[in-house]
C-alpha cells in the first residue's frame, strides 16, 4: 500500500507553490530527464526522480514513437525542457516531430507544445482538454481535438486514442496496439511521492476516475512492467492494476483553484 501523504497539493498548473510557514517546499531537481528504450522504436524521456523537484524543473514524462516518416511524441514536457527533449531526440533519429498526443492539458505534459507547434508539428488533444487550455489561453493549443475516439497512423504505425474523465475532463490514453502498450498521463502516478490528484477546476472527478481506471485496465497491453507508461513513475514501475488496487484504500488529494474559479457550462465538479 502507497503511503498516507502529510501535505495539500496545489494544482499542477500552478505547481510553484507558496513559501513559507505551512508552505509546501519542493526539493531540489536532479539530473536532467534520461531516454529510456522500452521497446523497438519506442522510448520514454523520464525525469531521473519521480519527486516535485524534478517535476517542476522539467515536467512530466514524454513517450518518443518513432517511425520512418516522422516522430510521434506523447506528452510534450514543459517549457524549459524543449531543447534538451530536442537534443535528445535527434539521438535516436533525424526524422521530425510530426505529431504530438498530448494527455492533458497541465503544463507539465503541455507547457512545452507550443514550441513544437512552431517547429511544425500537429498537436492533438482530446476536445474538453482543448477547451480548457483555450480557457486558460494556454500556448501551443492544439490543432485538433477529438472526442471519445480516435485514430493516428504515421510511417504505418498506429495510435489508438481514448479519452477518460478522471485527472481532468478528458484525459487521454494513448494505445500502441503493435506493441500492446498504454500511456496513461496522470490518469494513473504510480510513484509514492507524487500522489494521483484530482484536478477539480478542470473538470476532473474520483467518481469517474475509478470508472476510467477499471475500463482501462481491460485494454489489451502486455502485463510487464515496460507495457505502460504513466505520467511521473520510470518506465519499469509496478503492475498497474495493482497500483489502482493499492490506491483505493490511500488518501485523494484534491487539486481546486486557489486564485480563480472557472465558469464554465460543461465544467462540473466530481466527486
Amino acid at each position: 500500500m502507497r503511503p498516507a501523504f502529510l501535505l495539500t497539493i496545489l494544482c499542477v498548473a500552478s505547481l510553484h507553490a507558496q513559501q513559507g510557514p505551512g508552505g509546501f517546499q519542493a526539493p531540489p531537481p536532479g539530473p536532467p530527464p534520461n531516454l529510456v528504450k522500452v521497446k523497438e522504436d519506442l522510448y520514454i524521456l523520464q525525469n531521473q526522480a519521480s519527486n516535485m523537484g524534478d517535476l517542476i524543473a522539467y515536467g512530466g514524462n514524454a513517450t518518443i514513437y518513432l517511425t520512418n516518416a516522422g516522430v510521434i511524441l506523447i506528452d510534450s514536457k514543459n517549457d524549459q525542457e524543449h531543447d534538451d527533449l530536442m537534443a535528445k531526440l535527434k539521438t535516436l533519429t533525424d526524422k521530425p516531430v510530426k505529431y504530438v498526443i498530448l494527455t492533458h492539458n497541465h503544463a507539465d505534459h503541455a507547457g512545452g507544445a507550443a514550441k513544437l507547434q512552431d517547429m511544425g508539428a500537429t498537436l492533438l488533444i482530446s476536445a474538453n482538454d482543448r477547451d480548457n487550455m483555450a480557457l486558460d489561453k494556454q500556448p501551443g493549443t492544439p490543432d485538433l481535438g477529438y472526442v471519445g475516439h480516435a485514430h493516428l497512423t504515421l510511417g504505418g504505425k498506429e495510435v489508438e486514442l481514448r479519452e477518460f474523465r478522471g485527472h481532468t475532463r478528458g484525459d487521454t490514453v494513448a494505445y500502441l496496439p503493435a506493441e500492446r502498450v498504454i500511456c496513461l498521463g496522470d490518469l494513473l502516478t504510480t510513484a509514492d511521492t507524487i500522489p494521483m490528484i484530482v484536478s477539480y477546476a478542470d473538470g476532473g472527478s474520483w467518481t469517474d476516475w475509478s470508472k476510467s481506471m477499471d475500463e482501462i485496465l481491460k485494454m489489451d497491453f502486455d502485463g510487464d512492467s515496460r507495457s505502460w507508461a504513466d505520467g511521473h513513475q520510470t518506465a519499469t514501475g509496478p503492475d498497474p492494476g495493482q497500483v489502482w488496487s493499492d490506491s483505493r484504500a490511500c488518501p485523494r488529494y484534491e487539486s481546486r483553484p486557489q486564485v480563480r474559479r472557472r465558469d464554465h457550462p460543461n465544467l462540473n465538479q466530481g466527486i
